[in-house]
C-alpha cells in the first residue's frame, strides 16, 4: 500500500472516532496513504471509504484491540516489517473515573495495557522500522493531567506522565537518526472518550473543551514548528519553556554522593 504520490503511510490507532478519525483525515489531506486501526470494524470502513474518496489516497482498515497482546504484536511487526510506514500516531487510549482506592483492578490493568504498553511496544517497533528506513514520525498522545496529576484520576494521569517520558527519552536516543518524535498534550477535548469512562463531560465548562479538529490542527501545526512538546491550548509558549528548564536546573543535583543538608 503506496500511491506513487504518496507521503508513506501514517498509521493511526484509535482511529474510529474522535482525535484518531480527525488525524486519519487531516493525513490523507497532506498526501499520506492511511492505515487505520481500532476494535470497530464496520466504523473503520465507513471512515476508510470516506477517506479514499475526499483525497484518493489509499487506506487500509486493521481490526485489533490492543489491550489484547497478540493484537499489538501484529501491529507490531507490521511496523517493524513494512517500509512504506513513515508515521505513527499513537493515539488508542482509554480514561477512567474515580480514585484509585476503589477502582476494579482489571479495568486498571487494562487502561495500562492500552496507555502504556502497547504504546511502548508500537513506538520502540516504529523507532527500529523509522531508524532502518532513516526517516519518519512518532506521534504520541499524552494529555496535560501528566503536567497536572492532582486534577484527575491517578491511573490515567499517571499513564500519560508516563507518555510525555518516554517520548521526551526516545526523543533523545533518536537523535541524529532523522527521526521525527512529537507528545502531543491535549487538554480535555470533545471525544467519545469520556462517556467510555463513566464521566459527565456536561459537567465540564464549555470554555475548558476544545473540538478535536482544532486539537489535532494544533498538534500538526506544532509538528510543523518541530515542537518535541505541544500543548495546544497554551497560549505562550514561554510558560512550558521555564517549566523544562527549572528542571534542567535540578538536573546537576540530582544524584550526589551525600544527601542534602536538611536531612542531616
Amino acid at each position: 500500500m503506496n500511491s506513487a504520490r504518496s507521503r508513506g503511510v501514517a498509521l493511526v490507532t484509535g482511529a474510529s472516532s474522535g482525535i484518531g478519525a480527525v488525524y486519519a483525515e487531516r493525513l490523507a489531506a497532506r498526501g499520506f496513504d492511511v492505515l487505520l486501526v481500532a476494535r470497530d470494524q464496520e466504523r473503520l470502513e465507513s471512515a476508510a471509504g470516506k477517506l479514499r474518496e475526499a483525497y484518493g489516497v489509499q487506506v487500509e482498515v486493521l481490526k485489533a484491540d490492543l489491550t489484547q497482546k497478540d493484537d499489538v504484536l501484529k501491529l507490531e511487526q507490521r511496523l517493524r516489517g513494512d517500509s512504506s510506514i513513515s508515521l505513527l500516531v499513537n493515539n488508542a487510549g482509554v480514561a477512567a473515573d474515580g480514585l484509585l482506592a476503589n477502582a476494579d483492578p482489571d479495568q486498571l490493568e487494562r487502561m495500562i495495557q492500552l496507555n502504556v504498553t502497547a504504546v511502548t511496544r508500537l513506538a520502540a517497533a516504529a523507532a527500529a522500522g523509522f531508524t532502518k528506513a532513516g526517516r519518519g514520525t512518532i506521534i504520541n498522545i499524552a494529555s496535560v493531567v501528566a503536567l497536572f496529576p492532582e486534577r484527575f484520576n491517578a491511573t490515567y494521569s499517571a499513564s500519560k506522565a508516563y507518555v510525555l517520558s518516554l517520548t521526551q527519552s526516545l526523543n533523545a536516543e533518536l537523535d541524529g537518526t532523522n527521526v521525527k518524535v512529537q507528545a502531543v498534550l491535549p487538554g480535555v477535548t470533545r471525544t467519545e472518550i469520556w462517556e467510555r469512562s463513566g464521566i459527565d463531560a456536561s459537567a465540564i465548562p464549555a470554555e475548558m473543551v476544545m473540538e478535536a479538529g482544532e486539537m489535532v490542527d494544533a498538534a500538526l501545526a506544532g509538528l510543523d514548528q518541530g515542537e518535541l512538546v505541544t500543548i495546544p491550548s497554551l497560549p505562550d509558549a514561554g510558560e512550558w519553556q521555564a517549566f523544562v528548564a527549572a528542571r534542567l536546573v535540578m538536573a546537576p543535583n540530582l544524584s550526589r554522593r551525600a544527601a542534602a543538608n536538611r536531612y542531616k
